[in-house]
């Protein structure tokens, strides 16, 4: 296992196992591209140890076949490493509009998080992958001091990966792991659509 040595020892009676085991909240913000390949990385970490893992999109349409879901559900099925349950929320929407009312989105919205909840106070999972979820805390839908207190309460140990641009900067202050992607280039500014095998 690689070994790090930080820069800063907090003097809060842990030992270096402990510090080093407790569950994180980690952001991935920013106008580039990349933030929910990051988290699926990540969940793909955690299925070879073995954790169960939820995964809540909250953006992608239902009728979207991505290619990481196809991947961690055979992973998940497959008995090598952990279990992987993927939840879509409603029909998707994103700063694309989408079909069906505001109020619709919303209440998705509002039940996908209240089912993640849920999960969090049964301890179902040992990683979250919350996809595009700061948007619906940037709209409105999903209140932000709701979704801090539920993780700042979470028992046991379970580690949150949320992504999407604009995270607000009360989760940003909570979160203990935040990394912003950086649009240097990016083929869609020459006109350029996503393609098959890099966006999906």
């Amino acid at each position: 296992m690689p070994q790090g040595k930080p820069e800063y020892v907090p003097d809060d009676g842990l030992t270096t196992r402990a510090r080093r085991n407790r569950p994180l909240v980690i952001v991935h913000t920013g106008p580039g591209k990349g933030k929910s390949t990051a988290a699926f990385g990540l969940a793909l970490r955690s299925w070879n140890q073995g954790w169960p893992i939820g995964v809540f999109q909250f953006v992608k349409s239902a009728k979207w076949r991505i290619g990481e879901e196809t991947a961690l559900r055979v992973l998940g099925d497959s008995a090598e490493g952990g279990t992987v349950d993927w939840h879509k929320m409603g029909e998707g929407w994103s700063w694309i509009q989408r079909p069906g009312s505001e109020e619709d989105h919303a209440a998705d919205a509002r039940e996908g998080w209240e089912q993640i909840k849920r999960d969090l106070a049964a301890e179902k999972y040992r990683l979250y992958v919350l996809d595009e979820f700061t948007y619906p805390m940037k709209w409105g839908w999903v209140d932000v001091e709701d979704v801090v207190a539920a993780l700042r309460d979470r028992p046991g140990n379970q580690h949150v990966v949320i992504t999407g641009r604009d995270a607000d900067p009360r989760l940003l202050e909570f979160a203990d792991l935040v990394t912003e992607m950086g649009k240097v280039k990016h083929p869609m500014d020459q006109g350029q659509k996503g393609q098959k095998g890099i966006e999906w």
